[in-house]
Formats: C-alpha cells, sequence, structure tokens
C-alpha cells in the first residue's frame, strides 16, 4: 500500500468513526427520549396513562437496540484506532470479537428474552419466542464474526510462534 493509500485509507477510516459516533449519539439520543425522557415528562405533567409495569413492558422491546448501539460503537471504535495509526490485526481481531458478541447477544435477547420478560410482566401471552428474522440473522452474524475474531487472534499466535522460529 502506498504512502497516498494509507493517508485515504486512515481519513477514511476517521470518517467512519464519526459517522457511527453520529449514529449511536443521534440514535441512542431517540430511543432515550422514547422510554425515558417522554414518558418521565409525561407523568410529572399528570398525563401518562400507563402503569410502571406497561412502562417497562414497553421499554423492554427497546433493549436489543443498546446491544446493537454498542456494536457501532465499537467498529467506530475500531476504526479510529486504524485512524490514529493502530496496526490492523490486533485492532481487527477485537473488533471482530466485541461486535460479534454484541450482535449474537442483541439477537438472542431480541428472539427470546424480551418476549418472556414481558410474559414475566404480565403484559404478553403466546409463544416463547419472538419470530425476529432479523434479530434471528443478527445473531448469527455476530456469533461468526466473533469466531472469525477468534481465528484471527491464533493466526496471530502462529505466526508469533513462526517469528521465533526464524
Amino acid at each position: 500500500m502506498s504512502q497516498s493509500d494509507l493517508i485515504r485509507f486512515r481519513r477514511m477510516c476517521g470518517q467512519f468513526r464519526w459517522l457511527a459516533v453520529f449514529m449511536v449519539v443521534s440514535v441512542g439520543s431517540l430511543l432515550a427520549l422514547m422510554y425515558v425522557i417522554a414518558p418521565g415528562v409525561l407523568a410529572l405533567r399528570g398525563d401518562f396513562r400507563s402503569t410502571p409495569v406497561q412502562w417497562l413492558a414497553q421499554t423492554t422491546w427497546g433493549l436489543p437496540s443498546a446491544f446493537y448501539l454498542f456494536a457501532v460503537w465499537s467498529i467506530g471504535s475500531a476504526l479510529g484506532q486504524l485512524a490514529k495509526g493502530r496496526l490492523i490485526q490486533p485492532t481487527l481481531s477485537r473488533a471482530l470479537r466485541r461486535v460479534g458478541l454484541s450482535l449474537g447477544v442483541g439477537g438472542v435477547v431480541s428472539v427470546f428474552v424480551v418476549s418472556n420478560l414481558i410474559r414475566l410482566m404480565g403484559e404478553a401471552r403466546g409463544g416463547y419466542l419472538h419470530f425476529d428474522v432479523a434479530g434471528m440473522t443478527l445473531g448469527m452474524i455476530g456469533g461468526a464474526l466473533f469466531l472469525l475474531g477468534r481465528v484471527i487472534d491464533q493466526a496471530d499466535r502462529v505466526q508469533a510462534e513462526l517469528d521465533e522460529m526464524i
């Protein structure tokens, strides 16, 4: 990679980092407004017509979003480190594991945990899983990314061992 290509790559990584920060801040703010701030303001004004259990059940639906936003934050963090000149291999393996774990947990929470928590609160009836194809897909992709991060770590250890032999 030539010096100009490296500079362009680092600049694009830095730009993508700020895009990830913008996404996390804007979507996180909207989620906070929707699940915390607006109900709080309505409760203070006396216009809140839901019980605390109903509010908690509605807030539970947004739980997977927190994991997905952490995945986006992790991507932005990794690209910010690359923009500063950090080595690709250790940054990539750490980012793959964090993003994979976040997406995997978010998918599992979306499919299994949310519907059962709402059932425990007495606010829903029906099956024991929420048939969420997007959540299932993100869970599978997350698991694959986590495993790829581990493969890259193993490859780094093997490379270090081979370098010691030479």
